[in-house]
């Protein structure tokens, strides 16, 4: 009898949990009320659920619900909190070219916002980072000027996974009072996550990364923190974002929160186990395979291995029974190399010999075995191939 298909683009994106289905169901029909209707039962009902939602993430990062402002998804946060930022300096600044920091490893959803930013006359450094794919902190220092605004670098990254020192990243930014923010979505839900601990001002997250639904999303908004709202029109979430709020998506980004707080140092270890058993197997089974990124400093779903001697997408279309990625989900229909692994220091060629592999809450034992044997019978038949 045939397999299922194996699953593990985890990073891309996550089922939704049939918790927080349930959760949800009730608020696209019976409980469908406005949130921002204040004068019936639907909408003060609505409006609960939403503070049920809210107490719900801003426990899971150890933020205050007053903190979280709901959005379509990370990449509208991380627009909100530079984008509104810079906004904030304009209205407010003065003097020289503002001045914002962030990596060369960034989602696009940061590196975009700032390019365009430098187009509006404002400095942008892009840090680099080592071949573990880790920021210098002194690096971070050295690029720090009386005109810096902003610093944007994100906890873990998308495609290779590994985790900053968040911690001494606010250390260095803090006694000079610029604006931290970081791009969370590949952390929250996979590892602890205190924005008290990590000392940031702004925080993205989005549900689909962590068995929520999709088109709902999360910004920590440290209180205090001078941010201008990007969509203008009827001041909802405290004048932060305005529009009608996603009730069912914000129910399931709130139940999927719960869900990962209760259960998130038991399942990291998991799957972590299970990440480990893959890169064994895979590296026992063929030579030549790098592990990229650091292997100390990692989110525990993540494994991304460079294959020497095999192309990238011809391994994947080799093996269509097992779902991975060749780079970030959002890019992955673009030929060229990963920004992200050339900052890492490979080259053009060893770039498209990557792959990464994403594992989550539903990926088995048996699953990892079966991929394993996939990756290894389908990367030898390629290499025999070349050498004929």
């Amino acid at each position: 009898m045939a397999h299922p298909p194996i699953y593990l683009d985890y990073h891309a994106t996550t089922p939704v949990d049939p918790r927080v289905w349930r959760a949800m169901e009730p608020y696209f029909t019976a409980r469908f009320g406005n949130p921002a209707s204040n004068s019936h039962q639907f909408g003060w009902e609505a409006a609960k659920a939403v503070q049920r939602a809210r107490q719900q993430v801003a426990a899971l990062i150890g933020a205050e619900a007053r903190e979280i402002v709901f959005t379509s998804g990370a990449t509208e946060s991380n627009n909100l909190a530079i984008k509104g930022i810079a906004d904030r300096h304009r209205r407010h600044g003065g003097g020289r070219a503002p001045h914002v920091v962030t990596t060369t490893i960034e989602h696009s959803a940061v590196l975009d916002p700032c390019e365009r930013l430098e187009g509006e006359g404002f400095e942008v450094t892009r840090l680099g980072v080592g071949r573990d794919g880790r920021i210098d902190l002194g690096e971070l220092e050295r690029a720090l000027r009386a005109e810096t605004i902003l610093v944007s670098i994100m906890a873990a990254n998308n495609e290779i996974g590994v985790v900053q020192d968040m911690i001494g990243i606010s250390g260095i930014t803090r006694p000079r009072g610029i604006v931290l923010h970081t791009d969370a979505t590949q952390a929250v839900g996979k590892i602890p996550v205190d924005v008290g601990a990590w000392q940031v001002d702004l925080l993205s997250l989005s549900g689909h990364k962590m068995y929520g639904p999709k088109g709902v999303g999360a910004l920590y908004v440290k209180t205090g923190t001078p941010l201008c709202c990007q969509l203008d029109g009827g001041g909802h979430e405290r004048g932060f974002r305005s529009g009608t709020l996603n009730v069912p998506g914000i129910v399931g980004l709130g139940e999927a929160a719960e869900v990962a707080r209760a259960e998130l140092a038991q399942e990291s270890v998991r799957i972590a186990g299970l990440r480990d058993r893959l890169r064994e197997r895979i590296l026992a089974g063929l030579e030549g395979v790098v592990v990229n990124g650091s292997l100390a400093h990692r989110v525990p779903h993540n494994l991304h291995l460079t294959f020497a001697g095999v192309d990238a997408e011809t391994l994947m279309m080799s093996m269509t029974d097992v779902a991975v990625s060749s780079g970030s989900a959002c890019t992955s229909a673009a030929r060229s190399a990963s920004h992200v692994l050339i900052a890492i220091g490979l080259s053009d060629d060893e770039a498209h010999r990557s792959l990464r592999f994403g594992l989550g809450r539903f990926t088995t034992e048996e699953e990892i075995d079966r991929a394993a044997e996939r990756v290894i019978e389908a990367a030898s038949q390629l290499r025999d191939l070349k050498s004929l």
